[in-house]
């Protein structure tokens, strides 16, 4: 029930103005009728998170992107509900009154409107794919098809929680490195601009020819100092060029599979997508989804474009009617302990189960594999420092032994 302005004609000619309970438009303009005014103009009263929607240029019935955080807090306020069996209509609107998060609350109010209007959770929830993802709306759906909304809610929450913790490991991991450079290039560009220039007038009262290294370094310097403004476009073109290249299809399909070639990182990348296929396999198969739609959903988390090729082949051939485990092999980029466990769980009928166990190895090796990476990583970026550190004193100290040698 909504509460709705109108501005209407008394008698045919008196303008009066009013508010009326009424659960649409149409139905509000009836009751005005049948106060005995002509309705000229009949308006929903905004509510103070609409004003607040407004005021931040959010257009109404628009359903904002949910991060992955925002996701976890939303499907767990739901799950929690739910499992204390309030009814999702009253859920929503606990959230939408009470969720700390701004878009949270719209994007509760939004679903809690449509449902009033007599849509189910699942199909609410399937006109925003780009806000729940295709995985979310399909295990939603497949749990209220089944009558288990609560437990899929809580597997949706530890499927997500699973995933917000590897990728806070990998980022965790990528973070020193990344770091580092970054500090590495701020060094070099201060040396190459202001270090080196103080030197030039030294070396050229030498008047001998200088070391190739000086000399590059030192144009290098002169050059940068001269044209600073270029830096920060040349560090931006450097950066676009990236960015473009992770994100043009074409180049991304040679990287992914150049990726694989790599010892350890080939490790890190299989690991991490089969994590979360592995992951949603289980849940959707426990949720009662038919093998094939399990797999098309979990293929979905794939991320690296010559795994998911290679899945969506073996996914065709499960169709054909072949055994997942058989299928699978057939791919090559699958760990062999986890083609084994597919393989008991289908001939003992537990396969939920050995999804289960594969999970759980998989985040083990994960985890493994991610140690192993850290403590790799500080002797590797030790040398690159060194290395910058060793080439820079080179090119200043090289013209120095020079003339002591020759003197």
């Amino acid at each position: 029930m909504a509460i709705f302005n109108y501005v209407a004609l008394k008698n045919g000619k008196d303008l009066v103005k009013g508010k009326i309970d009424a659960n649409s438009l149409k139905e509000a303009r009836e009751g005005i009728r049948k106060l005995g005014f002509i309705p000229t103009k009949v308006y929903e009263e905004k509510t103070a998170a609409e004003r607040k929607e407004a005021a931040k240029g959010v257009p109404k019935g628009v359903v904002q992107k949910l991060g992955l955080e925002d996701r976890i807090d939303f499907t767990s306020t739901l799950q929690i509900l739910a499992q204390a069996g309030i009814p999702i209509i009253e859920s929503l609107m606990f959230i939408e009154t009470d969720a700390a998060k701004l878009k949270v609350r719209l994007v509760a109010r939004e679903l809690r409107r449509q449902i009033m209007q007599g849509f189910t959770f699942a199909d609410t929830i399937a006109r925003y794919p780009q806000q729940f993802g295709q995985i979310y709306i399909g295990l939603v759906r497949a749990g209220e098809d089944s009558g288990e909304l609560e437990q899929t809610l809580q597997r949706l929450l530890e499927l997500q929680t699973k995933e917000a913790n590897i990728r806070s490991k990998v980022i965790g991991t990528l973070m020193y490195p990344m770091f580092v450079i970054i500090l590495a290039i701020i060094i070099v560009l201060v040396m190459l601009m202001f270090v080196f220039p103080v030197f030039k007038d030294m070396f050229d009262n030498m008047g001998k020819e200088l070391p190739w290294i000086t000399k590059s370094l030192m144009d290098a310097g002169v050059f940068l100092k001269t044209y600073w403004f270029l830096v920060p476009l040349i560090i931006g073109s450097i950066g676009g060029l990236i960015a473009f290249l992770n994100n043009w299809e074409p180049s991304r399909r040679k990287i992914d599979e150049f990726s694989l070639k790599i010892p350890l990182i080939s490790d890190l990348l299989q690991f991490a997508n089969f994590s979360n296929f592995i992951a949603v396999m289980q849940v959707a198969y426990d949720a009662g989804v038919p093998i094939i739609e399990c797999l098309y959903l979990a293929n979905m988390t794939l991320t690296n474009y010559t795994l998911k090729s290679k899945v969506e082949i073996a996914t065709e051939k499960v169709q054909q009617g072949q055994h997942l485990s058989v299928a699978l092999r057939t791919t090559k980029v699958m760990p062999k302990m986890i083609l084994f466990m597919i393989a008991t769980g289908e001939q003992s009928g537990r396969l939920g189960d050995m999804l289960m166990q594969a999970t759980s190895y998989i985040d083990k090796k994960l985890d493994k594999i991610i140690d192993t990476m850290t403590k790799m990583i500080e002797p590797i970026m030790l040398i690159v420092i060194g290395s910058i550190v060793l080439t820079l004193a080179l090119a200043l100290y090289l013209p120095l032994f020079q003339s002591y040698i020759q003197d």
